[in-house]
Order: structure tokens, then sequence, then C-alpha cells
């Protein structure tokens, strides 16, 4: 996400961050530079017109130029012009004082829009909430199968024109006003309504969603975009904006090489904010969007706080609690281990987590984490014995070979990981004893 923008800047203020001093030309060519990265990220030309006259406004006056470390003081009114660009705070959908809150989900065909939608219902599930699926994408019968089986994966209801109560409606905005009172009726606080999308803007698909819109009434119309598409979605969420009227955008595909100027762009073009961003396929990755975290992650600060979040999410107290008494008690396992790398996978990709952390965007360009060494470590550690997981001492010769059988590796993945548990052990005790150390290399890099 924004890498190759990120690298760019990344750049430019290292030569600044070097200056013991900085002259007003410094900042000039400096910024001569951004305006060139931004343009080349596909961000809006009117965008990164007042974007950097905002900041030179900012950064050429006597208190940075003067200042002790004006390097870090450019950056600093960069990341807040930055903040103030991507919306500044956090957009959330607005519930509805009386349930239920109803979302309709809009946005050209391919964008994401049905998976969108699943990804929306498990989020305010895993909230508390108890939300309902609607499949209004009467167009394509496909689209109702897809969203069926992304409920049922989750554990969230359908509505759809198959069920038996719903008289085989064929009119979507008719679909759409039955599901709202059926919803009301199971005591259903969130609808989450997917509709019909085109490959291109038509005046068909404006008129269909204007109808859903007056019978539904819904709270919050989210239009879902391909970040992908660069200027594109920006062009796409202002028509919408005008024709349907929106309270805000999902940009999906922000895991992808896109090169980010549609998440820059689009809320200063549109004036609606990003409110969601889809971070991979699974139904899980679906983020808040946080301007200040994404303006961070573009200028090479990290992200702790979403590393913190989705590290919650894999951890409880009781379990964390757990750990460090087997830490403490030198009684860490590879049932541990595997344990411990399944919670580790299930945030996300391991580079998007160490992207997270402030300073390694940069030193990790070229570094790329083989996941499929996770999958074999997972094999080799399910073909032990649970005697043998829990000592590591028994593991002999003929007992490597074997597991190396059972697994499909080959002895030398198995001598291999022994040897990295042995070494982990060690530090673990080290860790124990307050000592600093080193940490041994990560399986995959």
């Amino acid at each position: 996400m924004l890498e190759s923008l990120s690298e760019r800047l990344e750049s430019i203020f290292r030569k600044l961050k070097g200056k013991g001093f900085l002259k007003e030309d410094d900042i000039e060519l400096a910024l001569k530079e951004v305006r060139i990265a931004l343009l080349e990220a596909d961000v809006n030309f009117r965008v990164v017109k007042d974007f950097i006259e905002a900041v030179k406004a900012k950064a050429v006056g006597k208190e940075v130029l003067e200042s002790l470390t004006p390097g870090q003081q450019v950056i600093k009114i960069v990341h807040a012009e930055l903040c103030r660009l991507l919306g500044e705070a956090e957009n959330r959908i607005k519930l509805a004082p009386n349930p239920p809150t109803v979302v309709m989900m809009i946005g050209l065909q391919g964008s994401g829009k049905t998976t969108t939608a699943a990804k929306l219902a498990r989020f305010f599930k895993r909230e508390g909430r108890r939300p309902m699926l609607v499949a209004a994408d009467l167009q394509r019968p496909a689209a109702i199968d897809q969203l069926i089986t992304l409920g049922g994966q989750i554990g969230v209801p359908v509505c759809s024109n198959r069920e038996p109560d719903s008289g085989g409606l064929t009119g979507a905005a008719a679909l759409a006003t039955h599901a709202v009172k059926k919803a009301r009726l199971e005591g259903r606080d969130i609808v989450i309504l997917d509709t019909a999308g085109r490959l291109h803007i038509d005046q068909a698909l404006m008129a269909e969603l204007k109808e859903i819109k007056d019978g539904a009434g819904p709270q919050e119309t989210l239009l879902v975009a391909d970040a992908m598409t660069g200027q594109e979605a920006v062009n796409i969420a202002r028509t919408f904006n005008e024709q349907i009227g929106i309270e805000g955008v999902v940009l999906t595909k922000m895991d992808g090489d896109a090169r980010g100027g549609a998440a820059l762009s689009i809320r200063s073009v549109t004036g609606k904010p990003i409110k969601y961003i889809g971070t991979g396929e699974k139904l899980d990755m679906l983020e808040p969007f946080h301007p200040e975290r994404l303006a961070s992650r573009v200028l090479g600060m990290g992200d702790v706080l979403s590393l913190i979040e989705k590290t919650q999410s894999a951890y409880d107290v009781a379990e964390a609690e757990k750990l460090g008494r087997k830490i403490m008690e030198e009684s860490f396992s590879f049932e541990d281990l595997r344990d411990q790398l399944k919670k580790v996978r299930s945030m996300g990709p391991i580079e998007n987590l160490l992207n997270m952390i402030p300073g390694m965007g940069g030193k990790l360009k070229n570094v790329k984490v083989d996941e499929r060494e996770f999958v074999r470590i997972e094999a080799i550690i399910n073909s032990m014995t649970k005697e043998e997981r829990r000592n590591h001492n028994l593991l002999n010769g003929s007992r490597r070979k074997r597991i190396a059988l059972g697994s499909g590796t080959g002895v030398s993945d198995v001598n291999r990981l022994v040897k990295q548990y042995v070494e982990m052990k060690k530090m673990l005790r080290m860790m124990k004893g307050g000592k600093n150390l080193r940490l041994p290399g990560i399986p995959g890099f």
C-alpha cells in the first residue's frame, strides 16, 4: 500500500534531515521532488498544488529554518498536512437511534462490493451487533450465490428473493424494503444492502439505486471503489456523490501495488471521507480508515497503533498470561510454537505487520517473507508425537527421518527447525534473566 510513494518521500526527507540547517532553496527543491512523487503516485494535480502550497507556507517560516532540527520540523508539517488531506479524524458509520441502521453499498461491478458487504457484516458482528445482509443485486444470480455463501461463512443471515417469505420479489427496491421490515421484526440492528453494479455508470443503474435509496431509507450510503483504478476511482466517487449522494467511501485492494492516488485525493475532491479500507481478500481484512496512521506509514513512521490492535484481536489476556507462565517456567514447547505461528499468521501478511514497525519500511524493500515456510513448520510439528512436541530431546535420527517423511519435507528441514527452536528456548531463558540479546533469524527471510 503506497510503498513506492513512501520510499520516494523517505528518500527526499532523509536528505533534509542530514543537513545541519536549511535554506529556503533547500525546502523549494525538496517540495519540488515531493510534488513529482505525488503526481507519479496518481494524486489529483489540483490536490497536489494545494498541498505543496500549504506545506511551503508553513515550512519557510523563521521558526522552522532557525530551529535546531529543521528537517524534522518540515516532516512534521508534511505529516500534519497529509492528515488534513486525508480527513484528520476517523469516520465510522453512524448508527441510527432506532434500529436497524441501514447501510447501502454501491459501486461499479468488479470493485469488490459483495465481498466488502460481508466483511462489513463480520466487522459489526465482532462488535456485538446483529447484522443482516441483503442480496439486492438481482442483475447477477452469481452475486446472490456469493453473498449467501459468504453469509454462511461468517454466520450472518442473508435476505434474498429466494426465501419463501420474500414472495419471489423481482424488484431490488421492493426486496430492500422487505428486508428492512424483516430485520426490525427479527431484532437485527444492522442491515447491509448489496446492490447491483455495472461495468460503467449508466442511467439504468442510477435509477435503480435511487429507487432502492428512496424505499429503504439508508442512514449511510457507502461507495465501494477499487484503489487500483487510481484517479478513475476519484472520478467515480464524484459522479456517484453528485447523482446518488454518499456518506463515505470504502477503498478496496489497498494491499495491491496501487500507486495510492485515490486514497490521497478522494476526500479533497469529493468532500466525502474514506471510512474503511480493504487490505486483503480474507473476510477479516477490512479496517476502519485512520488518516493519521496512513500519513505516518506514507512517511515511513510505521503504524504502531494498528499493530497493537491486530495483536489484541489475536490474543486475549488469559492467553498472554498463560504464555508468560510457560516462558517463566521454561516449558515453551513445539505445540506452543505452532499455536503462536498460527496467531501471527491470522493477523495478516507478515510484510504488512513488519511495515507497521517504525523505521522498518525502507529496510524491508527487498525482503520477502515466504509464507510457505510457516506451512512447512506446522506440517513438521504436526508430524511429531505429543511426547516429541513436548520434549525435543526425544528427537533422535530415526524419529527425525520419520517426521520428515510424514510432513513431506527433508531431514535437513526438521534439523533446521529443531535448531531454531533450541535457539529460541535459549533466547527466552535470557529474556527471563533480563539480559540483552539478538533475536534469531525469522523462518522464511
